[in-house]
């Protein structure tokens, strides 16, 4: 089977006053189902309040990022699934729930895992 990551940018996920308990609430029940059916890695939210830093191979911490990777943020979900179509249709769930658009990507291949 084949990992797949679900996410999307902060700025994406608009939601209109009054309406943040629903996407809450409707968030937590894709998770709950991506869990009950066993396709559940992993997800979250980057947390935009600790500022990122750079870790060098012998662990010198510099404060920042790669400049391409300057915006990263938002929501990630990381499911294993058995096929594109799959993650498609999964991603179509949490697009709903947190009525933004979807980034879908596949993993490469480890044997290891």
């Amino acid at each position: 089977m084949t990992k797949y990551l679900i996410s999307f940018p902060s700025g994406a996920m608009v939601i209109p006053e009054g309406d943040f308990q629903a996407v809450v609430d409707a968030s937590h029940a894709v998770v709950r189902e991506a869990k009950d059916a066993g396709v559940w890695v992993f997800g979250g939210g980057i947390d935009e309040s600790v500022p990122p830093v750079l870790v060098d191979a012998d662990g010198t911490a510099t404060a920042g990022t790669y400049p391409q990777t300057r915006q990263i943020e938002g929501g990630y979900t990381v499911l294993e699934l058995p096929s594109y179509e799959a993650a498609v249709e999964w991603a179509a769930k949490i697009a709903a729930a947190c009525r933004c658009a979807q980034e879908l990507r596949a993993f490469q291949y480890d044997p290891e895992s």
